[in-house]
């Protein structure tokens, strides 16, 4: 069992979402939809993690950012601070785009 890290240790995963990821009329639903992802996030790797899940409207900002004590890290540097928990960030970046899919389809039939 993995010991829980103090909050100022946690990476924290910034997820930008499009609205056209959920369809012509997205830019509705993205904002609700940001929220249940936030809820369902939240738990994963919580001992390692801190989620923020938010509308993607700015298009040069990239989908993913990683940050840690409120500084964003570079990719190089995000998969280090990974590796020394045992983690792969391409692994955990392709799993983060599984699981959105997921919950795109959840979502949108509860819609």
């Amino acid at each position: 069992m993995q010991t829980t890290l103090p909050q100022d240790k946690k990476l924290t995963v910034e997820c930008r979402v499009e609205g056209g990821c959920l369809g012509p009329v997205g830019d509705n639903y993205v904002e609700g939809f940001c929220h249940f992802v936030q809820k369902e996030f939240s738990s994963w790797e919580a001992e390692l993690l801190n989620w923020q899940v938010v509308p993607r409207q700015d298009k040069a900002l990239p989908e993913l950012q990683y940050k840690l004590v409120g500084r964003n890290l570079s990719r190089g540097q995000a998969r280090k601070y990974l590796e020394s928990f045992g983690k792969n960030i391409d692994e955990f970046e392709a799993e983060i785009e599984e699981t959105l899919i997921v919950l795109i389809e959840e979502y949108m039939s509860k819609q």
